[in-house]
């Protein structure tokens, strides 16, 4: 009796299909993305560069130590005070604001709606954020200070513009991202940035 061979599977088939299936997985497939904080890194300054002159009063100090504890003008502070507190020095308007282009004195803040303490920031183009955190600080405490004191600059943009123009900041943005060319919506969009300059400044971190 014949002796019978077990018939040979063609394995270049499946090759194919896995590779395909491989291509398959990679173009479907969603990577997440982790998104960081957007900061404009300044310029380095030339040689002969003087620093300005700050008033202290003028300065917002924000602490984060190794902890992840949070100290505000050095008194202890929860991260969900922050933005409320930010709020309230930015939008002091207690004195002048910088001089114009032309080199006349800055104006008094005439759209503030603070208490304008003489202890506390001048105008909002004067106001400056100062973030310290410690090398040991989580990044997560980190970003959430952050975020806090963003929103502070939007609750301020947001109550101005629709005071102006009947509109909210976030909303303004939007239609001039739709509409790039609308060169009345790009004027207010500056005007109320230039009203409420988002100065934060990132100090050295501590070891």
């Amino acid at each position: 009796m014949a002796r019978r061979e077990n018939p040979e599977i063609n394995a270049g088939s499946m090759a194919d299909i896995a590779f395909l299936l491989l291509i398959f997985f990679l173009v479907t497939t969603t990577m997440n993305v982790d998104s960081g904080v957007s900061k404009k890194l300044s310029e380095k300054p030339p040689a002969d560069y003087v620093p300005p002159v700050i008033k202290e009063k003028n300065i917002f100090e924000v602490n984060i130590n190794r902890n992840n504890d949070l100290l505000v003008e050095n008194e202890a502070m929860d991260i969900k005070d922050l933005k409320e507190a930010a709020i309230k020095f930015i939008d002091n308007g207690g004195g002048l604001g910088k001089p114009g282009e032309d080199g006349k004195p800055g104006k008094a803040c005439d759209y503030c709606e603070g208490e304008k303490s003489e202890s506390s920031s001048d105008h909002p183009n004067k106001a400056i954020i100062s973030v310290q955190s410690d090398r040991g600080t989580e990044y997560g405490t980190y970003i959430q200070v952050q975020n806090e004191l963003l929103r502070a600059y939007r609750v301020l943009r947001n109550k101005l513009c629709q005071k102006r123009y009947n509109i909210s900041f976030t909303d303004l943005e939007a239609a001039f991202k739709d509409d790039k060319t609308n060169e009345e919506l790009k004027k207010k969009i500056e005007a109320i940035r230039n009203a409420y300059p988002q100065i934060i400044s990132d100090a050295e971190p501590t070891s």
